[in-house]
């Protein structure tokens, strides 16, 4: 089977979402890093990452692009 009968390839990553999913509940890079086992420097790069993908240049811009795109829901 191909991709294409998977349907699209998901814009984030498992990780991101997750990442983004707890932002928008508040949490600092510290506690989301502490929640998912992770260092802060990697929850850093996972929203860096998710910016560079949305061509956006802030958290904030991030987070309101994915709900747009239907990706988050807050």
């Amino acid at each position: 089977m191909t991709r294409a009968e998977f349907g699209p390839k998901p814009l984030l990553t498992k990780r991101e979402r997750e990442v983004f999913e707890l932002l928008v509940q508040d949490k600092t890079t510290k506690e989301i890093a502490q929640q998912l086992f992770i260092s802060e420097k990697t929850v850093r790069n996972h929203i860096s990452n998710t910016m560079q993908k949305l061509g956006v240049k802030g958290r904030s811009q991030a987070v309101i692009e994915l709900i747009r795109l239907g990706e988050l829901e807050i």
